[in-house]
């Protein structure tokens, strides 16, 4: 039965986070970079990408792991306050899930906790111009990460904080699952646009022109794992 609620939590909160627009735009910039360098050579972008998305699906077990490690250091506290600590996640999986159905009414680039902020985004963009390699992809991914958090870090939090009590081996084949299907769109865009289907131009122009409805896909999964918790139903 707690396999199952597990299964459950884990999977909406990672679904939440990987249709986020954030991970996609960069990405895309991504797979820019490597084409525009090496316009004949798909099979480099594909590797590019690859190397990129294992870099994130690295970089966020750590973090993962991090927080798991963070919560159980105050085990005694949490023990005595579980109750209060269950309902603040769900508290804060709902207001994370409104601010994201916020953004499908009133979107607004860089919205709070939703996408990078605009200050972010020259940074990332003079970073990631700078791959030339799968190598290079891989590494930057890793810098990357950092800049990913503020849009993608509410939903692993509390994933990590659901997880807390299993302890760091018994969360981590959990955040293992979270972090792939966290990085399974980077790897369909990746494939998508190695294989042909799509240029790099039109799965940018199709993330664009469907951002409003990113955010209100990942806005109802979190409010609803929020309400779900709050209500004792996982």
């Amino acid at each position: 039965m707690l396999e199952t609620l597990n299964f459950a939590k884990i999977t909406s909160l990672a679904l939440a986070d990987a249709v986020n627009p954030c991970e996609m735009a960069v990405l895309i910039m991504v797979l820019f970079a490597i084409l525009i360098q090496n316009p004949d050579k798909k099979r480099k972008a594909l590797y590019a990408g690859l190397a990129f998305s294992f870099a994130i699906f690295l970089g966020y077990l750590f973090y993962g792991i991090v927080l798991v490690q963070l919560f159980n250091s105050f085990a005694l506290f949490l023990k005595a306050n579980s109750l209060y600590i269950y309902r603040g996640l769900a508290i804060l999986a709902m207001i994370l899930g409104a601010l994201n159905i916020k953004d499908f009414f009133m979107y607004h680039p860089g919205g709070l906790a939703t996408e990078m902020p605009i200050f972010m985004r020259p940074k990332v963009k003079r970073i990631i111009q700078k791959i030339t390699s799968p190598g290079g992809a891989f590494i930057i991914g890793f810098i990357v990460t950092l800049f990913l958090l503020p849009c993608t870090m509410g939903p692993y939090i509390i994933a990590s904080g659901l997880l807390a009590e299993l302890g760091v081996l018994g969360a981590l084949p959990w955040l293992m699952y979270y972090n792939l299907v966290f990085i399974l769109p980077m790897i369909i865009i990746t494939l998508i646009v190695y294989f042909g289907f799509s240029r790099v131009e039109d799965v940018s122009g199709w993330k664009d022109r469907n951002i409003r409805w990113l955010h209100l896909i990942a806005g109802l999964l979190l409010f609803a794992v929020g309400v779900a918790l709050l209500a004792g139903w996982i």
